[in-house]
């Protein structure tokens, strides 16, 4: 069937499922998923959720139903509050999302896409057995892969010492990502300086005060708000000269010099399958949460350029793409 027959995108609503009336399943299924950011920031997830859904044929129909808050936890608690009382299975993305549905969520069935450290922030009780209404795919559930952004930044600034971590204010996964990096901050010689922001701080003032601070770096710590502020971020940071690390390709493709995570597309298309085994009649607490299926070293030599950053020929030859 072609995926025309499939989606129909109205007002936010997509709606997923054979036109023939006599194949309608006496079951409608209404899924509601909610992104912190703004469609311009974060529709493209949305789609590649629902687009998923689609290929996968289910037999009922599935109604999905988009919502986009501001990216602080308050307004996407509210956001689940309101959308969750209206359908059968909650989609929430990133680590605020995840919190804020178990805070304010029904018990209906909720698969949660790119959260850090779902089991250290208390979403489930094991990765395998998550045990309650939530499952979902993880950014990433182990301290090393922040220990390595900060390996990454070193071997493309020799002399780094003094890093910036710019961090949401009131994520979870901002905690968890700060002490991965000071685990592995002495064995490279570096110290860290961090920098909470939120949806309304100045920028530029938090810009100046890591340049004031002698920063010769920036991490990035992944979350919706970092994401939904990648492109200024990554402006400020070429502004002021300091070669940054993240945690996703678009953020590297806004101007960052270097990311290390997982592809955003395939961590929806692995949500998509979890919902699809939830409409088909398994349970959140026996479908173990999953682990983005590899990870992806991403360069932007044009940002390398402007900095007058030379790019080691094995970490070049390491990189899984590069962006000129």
């Amino acid at each position: 069937m072609r995926r025309r027959e499939f989606i129909a995108l109205i007002g936010g609503v997509a709606v997923i499922g054979p036109r023939n009336a006599e194949a309608q399943p006496k079951k409608v299924w209404r899924v509601g998923q909610v992104l912190a950011g703004t469609r311009e920031t974060h529709g493209f997830l949305a789609l590649a959720l629902e687009e998923r859904l689609s290929e996968l044929g289910d037999k009922e129909n599935v109604v999905v139903i988009d919502r986009f808050a501001r990216p602080e936890p308050s307004a996407v608690q509210e956001e689940i509050a309101a959308v969750s009382a209206q359908v059968d299975v909650l989609v929430v993305y990133s680590t605020i999302g995840g919190v804020a549905a178990k805070r304010v969520a029904p018990p209906i069935p909720v698969v949660f896409v790119s959260v850090g450290a779902p089991v250290e922030i208390g979403l489930v009780q094991t990765l395998s057995r998550p045990g309650g209404n939530m499952t979902g795919v993880t950014f990433e559930a182990a301290s090393e892969t922040y220990q390595r952004r900060l390996q990454l930044l070193k071997e493309l600034v020799p002399g780094l010492t003094r890093v910036a971590v710019l961090r949401a204010h009131g994520d979870a996964n901002a905690a968890f990502a700060t002490n991965a990096l000071e685990k592995g901050a002495p064995q490279l010689g570096v110290s860290l300086l961090s920098f909470d922001i939120t949806p309304t701080s100045d920028l530029d003032r938090v810009f100046a005060e890591i340049v004031a601070q002698a920063a010769q770096g920036l991490v990035v710590v992944a979350g919706a708000l970092t994401f939904a502020l990648r492109k200024r971020i990554a402006e400020l940071a070429l502004a002021h000269r300091l070669p940054s690390c993240g945690g996703f390709k678009e953020t590297v493709e806004a101007g960052e010099l270097i990311g290390l995570g997982p592809d955003l597309i395939q961590l929806c298309r692995q949500g998509a399958a979890l919902v699809d085994k939830i409409i088909h009649g398994s349970k959140p607490a026996d479908l173990p949460v999953e682990q983005p299926t590899r990870y992806v070293i991403w360069i932007n030599l044009k940002t390398a350029s402007a900095l007058g950053i030379t790019v080691p020929p094995a970490l070049l030859a390491g990189a899984d793409e590069v962006i000129e």
